[in-house]
């Protein structure tokens, strides 16, 4: 049996997004920035899909603005404001928990003279709204915290960090991939000036992305692409016509009931996996966990090796974060909610998705056991 347990890494394009992508290919494959008829077919395209996005998120058509992934979005909102308001401040606050590609961004700007705080996680992987508001100083420019943890699925209280920011007039922008359409995002509610995304965590098409700007931050944020005019002057390139198409199907796909569907596989494999012996959850419990996330640190044993083993078996996990999985350095989520480093490297996260079943997680379940069983009896840490 073949088992795909690493949709957080990418999901499969659904093929109904495939077959509203096809047209856009080799029929209606105009510049949506033309003028004739073909260009106004891809343009009203790119409008009804930036509208479904904007619907999705309570944001208005035009805050959307559509990139080539997460990875990008986060590099326009963090280094957009850096750049855009550095006049005003060189203040950044974070996590230690964030994706790389906001981590990695920091990192550079404070090798450009950027002040950057990186805020402490409990061993849950909660921001504590308090130390936040702690932190923010007089030249803070900007917020930067992840709502769904792409390692250990830790949904932080946007709403409540976003008030902080509020009242202190500082924006707030949050990485979103892996939270879009499982659990709310609300950028009017939450308090969001920023927000990235992607299509191929939900989907879509790899290749496509959006970050939501607030319609008030336009004029803020430095473009780090130059070029035309494209995207409200904020991403200049010839927009992916097909790929936002897809992005916008993919949205308009998704169900509650997969959200339903997917916690209570989640429930099930991740309380079957913690009565094996040794076995940590890595997150919380509950509704504050993203709905197909289970990740587990198993005593005494390799990450990577458990992999292998359940590849063998026909089953896809991942080690950790796709972007840092080919990495041997214990995972930076993992160290900042106080995994020891030996903990950290037997670690497995798996991700589910809409279309596993129970049969499916039954055969996880042995699987698994099997695989740890057989590596513990070969470690020399067991005695």
């Amino acid at each position: 049996m073949d088992v795909y347990l690493d949709h957080g890494a990418s999901t499969p394009v659904d093929r109904r997004v495939l077959d509203a992508m096809r047209p856009y290919f080799t029929e209606y494959y105009a510049n949506a920035s033309s003028l004739h008829s073909g260009g106004a077919e891809a343009a009203n395209a790119l409008a009804e899909s930036r509208k479904t996005l904007a619907d999705s998120i309570n944001a208005k058509a035009e805050e959307i603005v559509f990139t080539s992934g997460g990875s990008e979005s986060d590099n326009l909102a963090v280094k957009g404001v850096a750049y855009g308001l550095r006049d005003s401040g060189r203040h950044i606050i974070t996590t230690g928990i964030e994706h790389p590609a906001v981590l990695e961004t920091c990192r550079g700007l404070e090798r450009e003279g950027f002040n950057v705080t990186y805020l402490p996680v409990d061993e849950e992987g909660f921001t504590d709204p308090n130390v936040l508001s702690e932190s923010i100083k007089d030249d803070t420019i900007l917020v930067s915290i992840i709502h769904g943890n792409n390692e250990i699925g830790t949904i932080q209280d946007l709403r409540a960090l976003g008030e902080v920011c509020g009242d202190q007039d500082v924006v707030f922008h949050s990485d979103a991939v892996q939270s879009h359409t499982k659990t709310e995002v609300d950028v009017v509610k939450q308090g969001l000036g920023l927000a990235s995304f992607s299509a191929h965590k939900i989907h879509g098409p790899k290749g496509v992305g959006a970050l939501y700007v607030r319609e008030d931050l336009k004029g803020s944020l430095r473009r780090q692409i130059d070029g035309g005019g494209h995207e409200y002057h904020l991403r200049a390139g010839t927009e992916n016509v097909p790929g936002v198409v897809g992005y916008g199907k993919a949205v308009s796909l998704a169900r509650k009931s997969h959200v339903k569907h997917m916690v209570r596989l989640r429930n099930k494999l991740a309380d079957s996996l913690l009565e094996l012996p040794d076995t940590m959850l890595n997150g919380p419990r509950g509704d504050r966990r993203l709905c197909n996330n289970v990740n587990v640190s198993f005593k005494h044993i390799e990450g990577e090796s458990i992999l292998l083993g359940l590849d063998a078996k026909g089953i896809s996990v991942s080690t950790g974060s796709a972007c840092s999985s080919k990495s041997l350095t214990p995972s930076h989520v993992l160290a900042a909610i106080g995994r020891r480093p030996e903990d950290s490297h037997g670690s497995i996260r798996f991700t589910l998705g809409r279309d596993n079943t129970w049969e499916e997680i039954d055969y996880v379940i042995v699987s698994v056991g099997e695989v740890v069983e057989r590596l513990r009896w070969m470690s020399p840490f067991v005695g």
